[in-house]
Formats: structure tokens, C-alpha cells, sequence
């Protein structure tokens, strides 16, 4: 009876199963405890030796060697929470040493990593294409680098925690190029850009933004500049800052010279002339400083860099010739119906400062028509009023030279045909450097001109004592060398 109650009661008795070892030597497959790992590969002295591979129940896996149960060696590592895989060398578990890293959202790294992230010099391309290679340290671009852009912008320099600062040199896609300091990704410190317009600029940069760039012109000069009619003129300018120093840290910007023709009531006896457009030939006023009304007519042809640009909207346009440079005659031109055409309409700044030189004024445009005061309209006006309308009189004229045939008779005869009627005008220099420096074009530049009439031709004016356009100094340009002073 003991026999049989030991005996039913060791039948009650739950079986136990000892725990499953992992294999001692050779290739098996074992489950952990815990049931989140799964290795099935080389075995040696009960613990992971050689090749393998180890899952993990999240989806996450490591294939490659294994010392002492330890991931150790060339292996491969997915992480199914980011999707990043690692093939490499391994240490300890982490990824250690060379290797290339693919990112789930695009790209990969090839290169120098220690305890997981990049670390040493490595080879880049980021989810947008763009490509790194150089230093790197905390997983951040840091120390010396070349980078691509995907706009095509290239640079080589210094990083700090993936932001370019220190020197550099960045090479656009447009040509344009910066070399200098930088801090926190932008210019910052000492630099020079060529930009891809001509442009350069070389000193302080603040904040990505020259701290010494030009921010106004200012043509030099007296408040009012007179020339006598059908001789060339300087016209010099300066561009300054926003404290009025010039600019010398600037120079290439584009600067393009015109002239306009200034609407102002004159007294009826003056030296100058003013003029009457006709009524066909109106379109919107040119804005200047000097006036705000004016009669208008047909722009004048010019080239492609300014008819591009809308005007700023009072003074009609003309056209501003240097007569440097021209292989044809201004008789021939006149001949062919044109008005005469030279690169020296535009000049490149040097350090702040430009000049034109051998300015010629043309003609006003079509439609345009001056009014000339005569003495036997003085003498019949009487009565009129000092505003009134006088009859057009043809535009002055030269006599015969006394050579006749000579040369530089013939010469000064056909300049001052070709030449702006005497009267009142506006000198204009625009800024058309293409593209603009930094998204900048600076503003319009205006200057007061006062062409008188040439001593040496008929004069149509009369000019009576008191009579003047407007106040302020004045400067005369003769085409006449001044008499020796005397010793």
C-alpha cells in the first residue's frame, strides 16, 4: 500500500524539463529566456564563436563575426526602429572603426565612426544629394571639409558642428566667389567676393552682409554744371556709404550715363532754352530732384542693358555719347540717321570712384522742339505775357569756319550740328550691374546741366542781365584752353 501511495503520488508530480543550454561546439540554434534574442550560428565552448547571426524580436538583426559571445569583427547591423543599417567594423557590440552607414530617409556615410556615430574623416551624401567630405566629430561635420551643394555651390573650409565657420573659400554655381572667415554659416570677419557681375568687395563682413558696401552714388561736382554746347565733359563719380565714406573696398559695379531734358519755367529772357513736345509724343515723367513736371517725349534708342530696365519714372531722356573710341565720323552718322553710340556710356568703378570721360550730349528726340528767344521777338513780345508761346525756330547753327575746307573746321562745324541745343538738363548715372550685387542696385544719381552756346557759332539766345534758370555755384566747361596766366 506505501508502495502504491508513493507511487500515485509521484505521478501527481508536474515533469520538470531541465533548461535548454545553449549548444557547446559547432553550428546550432538557441533561444534566449527571455525570448528576445535568437542566435543560430558557430558555437565554441558554450558561447557564440565565429560566424552568425543574431535576431532580435523587434525586427532588428546583426549577421557577421562573433568573439567570446561578443559581436566582434566585419559584421552587418540593422536597426528596424530607424531603418539605418551599418556594415563595418564592430567593437564590443558597436559599430567601431571604418565602415558605411545607409540611412532609411536617404543617403549614406562611408568612412571613420566610433561607439555608433561619425567620427574621423568620412564621405557624405545627405537625403538631398549633397556631398561632404572631410572631418567629423560627434557625428557633426567639424574640422576641414569639402562640401557640395545641391544648388551647385561649392565650399572648402572649416566646420564647427555642421556650420561652416572659420576660413573658407565657397565657389558658387554663378561664377561668383568668396574667400575670408565665417561664423555660424554665413560671412563673418575679413573676406573678398568676386561677384559673377565683376563686382568685388574686400573687407568687413557682418552677419552675412558687407559692413563697408556702397550704398548711394553722389556725382561730384557744383550744384550746377554748365558746358558749352557741342564740347565733351568729365562727369566723375563716388560711391559712398551709409556714413559718406567712399567705398574702396568696391569696385567693378556697372555705372551707365544719360542725360534727360529738365522741364522748367525759365524767365522769357533767358540764356537757355526750354521745350515744347508734341502732343503724340507724351509718356510717363522721369522723376529727378530737381523738378517734378516736365513735357515729354519718345525715349531714345538705347542698348539692351537699359531698355530693360524701367524708368523711375519729370525729364525726357537723351541720349549721353563719349566720343572716345568711335570709328565713324559723326557726319557719317548723322548721315545714316542715327545718333552716335559708345561703350564709354557705361564705366566700371575702382575702389569706390568712376569717371566718364569725353562726354558728348546728342540731340534732343524726336518730337522735340526748343524755344529760342530772338531780338525781334523781344522787341515785338511787348505786351505778352512772360509765359506765352513763341514760334519754333529752327535749331542753331554754325557759320562756315574760316578754313572752310579745313579739317578741324569741318570737324567743329558737324559736333556742334550732332550736339544737345543749349538748355536745361538732368545728368543721370544708373547703377546697371547685372546680376545685382547681393539683390542690390543702388539708387539713381542726378546732376544739374546747363549747356550754354558755343562762342565760335551764331547764337540764337539773348541774354539779358539777370536772367538766370536756376541758383546755386556753377562750373564752366569751354572747349577753349584757358590763356596763359601771367608770369
Amino acid at each position: 500500500m506505501a508502495a502504491a501511495g508513493e507511487g500515485t503520488r509521484s505521478s501527481r508530480r508536474p515533469r520538470q524539463d531541465p533548461p535548454r543550454r545553449p549548444p557547446r561546439d559547432g553550428y546550432g540554434v538557441y533561444v534566449y529566456p527571455n525570448s528576445f534574442f535568437r542566435y543560430e550560428g558557430e558555437w565554441k565552448g558554450g558561447k557564440k564563436h565565429g560566424h552568425g547571426k543574431l535576431l532580435f524580436k523587434d525586427g532588428s538583426y546583426y549577421e557577421g563575426a562573433f568573439v567570446d559571445g561578443e559581436i566582434m569583427g566585419e559584421g552587418r547591423r540593422h536597426w528596424a526602429w530607424s531603418g539605418d543599417t551599418f556594415s563595418g567594423q564592430f567593437v564590443l557590440g558597436e559599430p567601431q572603426g571604418r565602415g558605411v552607414m545607409e540611412y532609411k530617409a536617404g543617403g549614406c556615410y562611408e568612412g571613420e565612426v566610433s561607439h555608433g556615430a561619425r567620427e574621423g574623416h568620412g564621405f557624405l551624401v545627405d537625403q538631398d544629394g549633397q556631398v561632404y567630405q572631410g572631418s567629423f566629430h560627434g557625428n557633426k561635420r567639424h574640422g576641414p571639409g569639402q562640401m557640395l551643394f545641391k544648388n551647385g555651390d561649392k565650399y572648402d573650409g572649416d566646420w564647427v558642428r555642421d556650420q561652416r565657420q572659420g576660413h573658407g573659400v565657397l565657389r558658387c554655381a554663378d561664377s561668383s566667389t568668396y574667400e575670408g572667415q565665417w561664423h555660424s554659416d554665413v560671412f563673418s570677419g575679413l573676406g573678398s567676393m568676386a561677384h559673377c557681375s565683376g563686382l568685388t568687395y574686400s573687407g568687413l563682413w557682418i552677419n552675412g552682409h558687407p559692413a563697408e558696401q556702397a550704398t548711394k552714388m553722389v556725382i561730384l561736382g557744383p550744384e550746377v554744371m554748365e558746358v558749352v554746347q557741342g564740347c565733351p565733359f568729365s562727369v566723375h563719380v563716388q560711391l559712398l556709404q551709409d556714413q559718406g565714406e567712399i567705398a574702396q573696398g568696391e569696385s567693378g559695379r556697372v555705372l551707365q550715363i544719360s542725360a534727360a531734358v529738365r522741364y522748367v519755367q525759365l524767365p522769357a529772357y533767358s540764356e537757355v532754352s526750354f521745350f515744347q513736345v508734341d502732343r503724340d509724343s507724351q509718356e510717363t515723367l522721369i522723376q529727378t530732384p530737381f523738378h517734378e513736371a516736365g513735357v515729354l517725349g519718345p525715349r531714345a534708342t538705347k542698348g539692351a542693358a537699359e531698355t530693360a530696365m524701367p524708368l523711375p519714372g519729370g525729364d525726357q531722356e537723351l541720349d549721353s555719347d563719349a566720343t572716345h573710341g568711335q570709328e565713324d565720323t559723326l557726319s557719317d552718322q548723322l548721315a545714316r540717321g542715327c545718333v552716335p553710340c559708345c561703350p564709354g556710356a557705361c564705366q566700371r568703378v575702382q575702389q569706390g570712384r568712376a569717371a566718364f570721360t569725353d562726354v558728348l550730349l546728342g540731340p534732343p528726340p524726336p518730337g522735340y522742339h526748343p524755344f529760342l528767344f530772338l531780338d525781334s521777338l523781344h522787341k515785338k513780345a511787348g505786351s505778352r505775357s512772360r509765359g506765352g508761346a513763341h514760334p519754333r525756330a529752327a535749331p542753331p547753327t554754325t557759320p562756315e569756319p574760316p578754313g572752310g575746307s579745313r579739317p578741324e573746321g569741318r570737324a567743329m562745324e558737324e559736333r556742334t550740328a550732332a550736339a544737345a541745343y543749349p538748355g536745361e538738363y538732368v545728368v543721370m548715372i544708373r547703377d546697371v550691374t547685372t546680376p545685382p550685387f547681393l539683390g542690390r542696385t543702388l539708387p539713381t544719381a542726378f546732376k544739374h546741366l546747363r549747356v550754354v552756346a558755343n562762342s565760335s557759332a551764331q547764337r540764337p539766345h539773348v541774354l539779358e542781365e539777370g536772367a538766370e534758370a536756376s541758383g546755386g555755384r556753377q562750373a564752366t566747361y569751354s572747349c577753349s584752353p584757358e590763356p596763359p596766366v601771367p608770369q
